[in-house]
């Protein structure tokens, strides 16, 4: 009695636990001598099945720590656009304050087919887990059936009472129910599993989110230092065309040789083959935005090829804080819900070791005649416990335990190492926008001082003081520093989505978690 009374109040449930997962280890084992038939063997038996309802075979999950970098948001030496340790904006596109761009962003949130598709297989991942989930309610069903049947007078017995000389009527119908007893909890860490892998799906789809952010304003500021680029090719071709006339005018008035007009025209002709590849790269960028968008080729050359500005990046950058960075990546999201996954599989196959037992019941009608059917008579049930317990299986129960814990192994090993690339992006990250600032300045400064240089030696020119070749030399040294600068304006742009890619900032807005808990499969616009 007093047995029975610790017993529920739960102070040996642990040791029940402990005792079956024993008694489940000696039945399995092939060497096992358990005197079954004593005593002690049926109080060991009845002390752990008090004890099943506390056990949770498997380790439970801890969500891992990795280690966070000292030095987060390092100041820039002499950039003019510093990152600083403030909450991140979650509308990160919108620093740029080019409604072109925002517009884009969510078109491309909209009708993105990449992302489409990552819904897609968030909704498989939905519908599989509510498949594994529903091993944790009873099972029922209805039933019902009729037969014209003959059994043989030689073989089992004819219900006809025949012998097997005539055919008969049978009809049924009933009712059946069936519930395994999660007692070791291996249908409860088959849900935790499942659950993880739902999360997995989603930080899937965050990061192809997070990639259609990324790619559009990227492929955008492209295309907008491309027309940059032409834009400042095209100026040089109007200084080389005058200088072409120029030439030719000194030329004709004697001061000037065929070698000076000849190599005006190359300057001329050199400068123009520039062309085509800029419109070829214009052509291709805005295809890849289209893309984006889900449109045809070339579906948005009207609106995209206007010449815009390059956008350029504020004064500060908020990077948020270094705790954050887990919650923000969705590579890291998704690599702790592996791990969280691969955790849980192992109390699976743990809790395949153990005895299943399943509860089922069945009642129903069974008559020959329709008449007599559903009659008092009749009537037909069943009802009573299942039990399943593994002796022999070669090794495979253990093979698959010990490849889940190798599995896990793998998983843990995987989160330091997305942890420990996450850190190194975003340094990397960081480098690049603020060298990257320090060069476009140095490069403004080289435009502003080869401008001079070109208006100076075409004034010596005229004059006669220098020859043609000085201002060929000016000019070419313009154009190159010209179309580096832009390259490197448009490098620091490029170098701020990196970086707030790198942080995983942007899909929070768009698809936030608060909805994980309501399980709806729809994305809020921002």
């Amino acid at each position: 009695m007093n047995l029975r009374k610790n017993l529920w109040r739960g102070s040996l449930l642990p040791l029940g636990c402990e005792v079956a997962a024993k008694i489940a280890s000696a039945a399995h084992s092939s060497g096992s001598k358990l005197p079954r038939h004593t005593g002690l063997f049926q109080s060991l038996v009845v002390l752990s099945f008090f004890g099943l309802s506390a056990c949770t075979v498997g380790p439970d999950f801890q969500k891992p720590e990795a280690t966070q970098p000292a030095d987060w948001a390092k100041p820039a030496r002499s950039a003019p656009s510093q990152a600083v340790s403030e909450p991140l904006n979650e509308h990160w596109w919108e620093t740029f304050h080019d409604p072109q761009l925002s517009a884009l962003t969510q078109r491309a949130l909209s009708n993105n087919l990449d992302l489409q598709l990552a819904s897609s297989r968030l909704q498989q991942s939905r519908a599989a887990r509510q498949v594994i989930t529903a091993e944790r309610y009873p099972n029922s069903a209805a039933t019902g059936s009729y037969a014209r049947k003959r059994n043989s007078g030689e073989g089992l017995n004819d219900p006809s009472g025949h012998d097997g000389n005539s055919a008969f009527n049978l009809w049924d119908a009933g009712f059946s129910a069936s519930w395994e007893l999660d007692f070791w909890g291996r249908v409860r860490r088959e849900t935790e599993a499942a659950d993880a892998n739902l999360e997995v799906a989603e930080n899937d789809r965050r990061g192809v989110l997070l990639t259609v952010l990324a790619d559009t304003a990227q492929n955008y500021i492209q295309l907008r230092g491309v027309q940059n680029t032409r834009a400042v090719t095209e100026q040089n071709l109007d200084v080389a065309r005058h200088s072409l006339k120029l030439s030719q005018l000194r030329l004709a008035d004697g001061v000037a040789t065929d070698l000076d007009v000849a190599e005006a025209a190359a300057q001329v002709a050199a400068i123009e083959a520039r062309l085509p590849a800029l419109e070829q790269r214009q052509a291709q960028l805005i295809n890849a935005i289209s893309l984006l968008m889900g449109e045809p080729p070339q579906a948005l050359a009207k609106e995209l090829s206007t010449d815009a500005a390059v956008p350029q990046s504020p004064l500060q950058v908020a990077i948020g804080l270094p705790s954050q960075l887990a919650e923000r990546r969705p590579d890291i999201r998704q690599a702790e819900a592996r791990l969280h996954a691969a955790t849980a599989n192992i109390g699976v196959a743990k809790g395949d070791f153990y005895p299943r037992i399943t509860l089922s019941g069945n009642l129903g009608s069974q008559a020959m005649q329709l008449s007599d059917f559903g009659s008092w008579g009749s009537r037909a049930f069943g009802i009573g416990p299942q039990f399943s317990l593994p002796l022999f299986d070669g090794g495979r129960l253990r093979g698959m335990l010990q490849l889940r814990e190798a599995q896990q192994q793998e998983a843990a090993i995987a989160y330091l190492q997305t942890v420990l690339r996450a850190w190194h992006e975003i340094d990397d990250q960081l480098t690049a926008y603020n060298a990257s600032q320090r060069r476009r300045d140095s490069l403004a400064e080289a435009v502003r001082q080869n401008q001079i240089a070109l208006r100076t030696a075409q004034q010596q020119y005229v004059e006669g003081v220098v020859d043609f070749v000085n201002v060929l030399t000016v000019q070419s040294a313009l154009l190159a520093t010209q179309e580096q600068w832009v390259e490197s304006s448009t490098g620091v742009s490029l170098a701020m989505v990196g970086l707030y890619k790198a942080l995983g900032g942007g899909w929070q807005s768009v698809y936030p978690a608060a909805q994980l808990a309501a399980g709806s499969p729809d994305v809020a616009k921002p």
